[in-house]
């Protein structure tokens, strides 16, 4: 693949840093990328995969755009109230690059439909709110060899981590938080509270790890960082990170036969 004249133009940042350059360009034209939830997260996280020209973005969530949200997901406006999100943000993204190519699936991922959406991807950005819905993207990701970007944020406090869990020697997602927290029942924003500068943060770094990871081998910035799970506070401000190691018992990744 080679990038057209204009797209050269658009890209020209990138293509002179010699940590991407245009081979890690043309990797992220050619990739596939899932976005799961399109709110505080995954909203700023959209806007930096389009922004870097990542050319098909499938973008999923169940939900409508609410006047609360507009503190944080900056892609919408009050006109969207009502809207469902991903059809939302799917015609935000095809306005900002039409060369992009772009789906929306209003539709909540779980264990019964995760592999159908996800099957085509090169890396899913998960964003969601809650751990059914994250350990049923994880274990999906295992079991179709696909590369998982997670990020959430609680308050002042933010985790990203890219996992490869179909990966013999790598953690998966649920090797980090283990079967106890496999339901719907989070903390949530409205009750706790949230900045919309801080999830901006999250959601800009997940975008940027992400992006390590779709041009692994094609870019010296490719280092997926596997298993490094970076931990934000947000009041200090401070960064830290942390390794998180393979459970040989885990029910996720241990074992498990990557589908061809």
């Amino acid at each position: 693949m080679t990038l057209a004249p204009d797209r050269l133009e658009r890209f020209a940042r990138h293509i002179v840093l010699p940590e991407l350059g245009g081979a890690g360009q043309v990797a992220l034209a050619d990739s596939r990328v899932v976005l799961i939830g399109c709110g505080g997260v995954g909203s700023p996280a959209l806007q930096y995969l389009a922004a870097a020209g990542v050319g098909h973005l499938t973008l999923v969530d169940d939900g409508r755009v609410e006047l609360s949200n507009l503190q944080r997901q900056t892609i919408f406006t009050t006109e969207d109230i009502g809207r469902p999100k991903a059809e939302a943000a799917a015609q935000w993204a095809t306005r900002f690059d039409g060369a992009l190519k772009v789906r929306a699936q209003t539709e909540r991922v779980a264990g019964g439909n995760a592999a159908a959406i996800l099957k085509d991807a090169d890396l899913v950005l998960d964003g969601s709110d809650n751990f059914a819905t994250r350990l049923a993207v994880s274990d999906a990701c295992v079991a179709l060899g696909i590369a998982l970007t997670s990020a959430a944020v609680g308050r002042f406090q933010g985790q990203v981590a890219n996992f490869a869990g179909h990966l013999p020697q790598h953690s998966c997602y649920r090797c980090f938080v283990g079967d106890a927290f496999d339901s719907e029942d989070c903390d949530s924003c409205a009750a706790d509270g949230v900045l919309g500068a801080f999830v901006g943060t999250i959601g800009a770094f997940a975008a940027m790890q992400a992006i390590r990871a779709l041009v692994q081998g094609r870019a010296t910035l490719g280092d997926p960082q596997w298993g490094s799970l970076h931990l934000f506070d947000g009041l200090a401000p401070s960064l830290r990170t942390m390794r998180i190691v393979k459970d040989p018992d885990c029910r996720g990744c241990s074992g498990v036969v990557v589908r061809s």
